[in-house]
């Protein structure tokens, strides 16, 4: 626990993100092996780790205002977990993606490393078909005991992580927000997030808590949606979805993509229709 109160702390720095946070660990593991040093670097040490001068001092500045035990405690409050990617309960195919999450917070099962797991997105504005299409697809996908991956989001996301309830099957969300009870986005989906929880499945987020859903955010997240899985089903998406990101990161990660095709006059087939194409 006191090395890894030094990875959260590193990791309450927004500017740290993936790229950044790897080069601090590999610059202070080859030196000493302790990211206790990596946390209360100096600006030169940060610069020497591969950090521009400018987010080594603003993050010299910020640090005062980090206090790891604290974090610690509000953890413990809301029962939330923490996995570094050197950890074996960090999931395998995450870890082979570009810059993985370094750390990752969790609420509930994370044990995903002997399971079959499958990115199920789309448009968070449905329609009747796309809600018939997703039920059922969904019902029998964890039927046969696959872990249903999606993003907690409004739409076809809440609807794949209900199908996957209904059948006592397995489901992960990845959020664009902390875990925290008062971050977790939609808040209308707080209830779906117990839920998830409470039937052996699992929560999980690369942001602290604390952290707002802002917009950028959902790239971010989406590319850990497709990376904790075999592959990514979309189920309706406009031109401009971010389902349609979540796809192009699944490609990129080398994994399976697959598309329903919908109605060809309908705004909400214009992205499954370009997947198909592709």
């Amino acid at each position: 626990m006191e090395e890894l109160k030094y990875w959260i702390g590193l990791n309450h720095f927004s500017k740290f993100g993936p790229a950044r946070f790897k080069k601090i660990i590999k610059y202070f593991s080859y030196k000493n092996n302790n990211l206790k040093d990596g946390f209360n670097a100096s600006i030169n040490e940060l610069i020497s780790a591969g950090i521009e001068k400018n987010i080594a001092e603003e993050f010299v500045s910020a640090r005062i205002k980090i206090n790891p035990d604290q974090i610690i405690e509000s953890l413990n409050k809301e029962n939330i977990k923490i996995t570094t990617i050197n950890n074996k309960s960090y999931p395998k195919l995450l870890k082979e993606i570009y810059n993985p999450p370094q750390l990752l917070y969790y609420k509930g099962r994370l044990d995903l490393n002997n399971e079959f797991t499958l990115a199920v997105v789309g448009t968070r504005k449905y329609t009747g078909y796309g809600r018939q299409v997703t039920e059922r697809i969904v019902k029998d996908l964890a039927q046969n005991k696959l872990t249903i991956v999606s993003g907690l989001a409004l739409g076809i996301d809440t609807l794949a992580h209900l199908a996957t309830l209904d059948m006592s099957g397995k489901t992960i969300a990845v959020l664009g927000s902390g875990l925290d009870k008062q971050s977790i986005y939609p808040s209308s989906n707080r209830y779906l997030a117990d839920k998830i929880i409470n039937c052996n499945g699992c929560v999980i987020s690369e942001f602290p808590p604390g952290t707002q859903p802002l917009r950028h955010h959902f790239p971010q997240r989406n590319r850990v949606i497709s990376g904790l899985s075999l592959g990514t089903l979309v189920i309706e998406a406009g031109e401009k979805s971010g389902a349609l990101i979540t796809a192009m990161h699944s490609l990129e990660q080398n994994r399976e993509v697959f598309a329903v095709l919908g109605n060809i006059f309908l705004l909400t087939s214009v992205g499954t229709i370009k997947l198909i194409k592709m």
